[in-house]
Parts: C-alpha cells; structure tokens; sequence
C-alpha cells in the first residue's frame, strides 16, 4: 500500500470554501477514480491555519497514477473545481509525500 500525505494551503480567506469542494465534490468523486480517502485534518495546534491535510491510499504508484489522470479529466471534477474557483483560485501551494507504511505500522 502506498499513502499520499498532501498539504493544501489555501488563499487568505478560501479555506472554508477548499473544504466545501472537498466535503461536496472531491472526496467523492476521488473514491469513484478508486482514490482511498484516509483522512482530512486541519490544525488545531501548531501549523498554519490556511491549511488543509489529507492522506490518500493507493495500491501501488501505477494505481496513483492511473486514479489522478483519471479523477483530473472527469469532467465531474473540472465543473466542480470551475464552480469554486469563480471568485479565484482556492490553492495557494500544494505539498505532498509518499510514505511506505513500516514493517512495525498498524497500517501495513
């Protein structure tokens, strides 16, 4: 299993409307493209306020590539993301990782 740990900070002021399409669009339309939804974290403590979280799963790194080039042209997606970006992008600067769970990980 491969895990994909991204870090979305948002635009001043566009955080609750990055978690909107998140909460009404994304996490759906990921699962449809056979993208795992792990989790979806704000901080509550330390870090930075504008930022949004989240952990994905996938089988393999030919599994993530495969489910994002086909989450990015769903035209689901792309009506959703237009939608929500009428008034400016939402995403200031996107940060991700892969992490191979341990051999000693309640997750592997």
């Amino acid at each position: 299993m491969l895990y994909e740990l991204r870090v979305y900070t948002a635009h001043p002021g566009k955080l609750p409307a990055l978690q909107a399409r998140f909460r009404d669009h994304t996490t759906k339309l990921f699962e449809k493209h056979g993208i795992k939804n792990v989790g979806y974290w704000t901080n509550a403590v330390g870090g930075r306020s504008d930022e949004l979280v989240y952990m994905l799963a996938f089988e393999s790194m030919g599994h993530r590539e495969t489910s994002w080039a086909a989450f990015g042209s769903d035209p689901d997606w792309q009506k959703a993301r237009a939608a929500s970006e009428v008034d400016g992008p939402l995403v200031h600067h996107v940060e991700n990782r892969f992490m191979s769970p341990t051999d000693f990980s309640p997750l592997g």
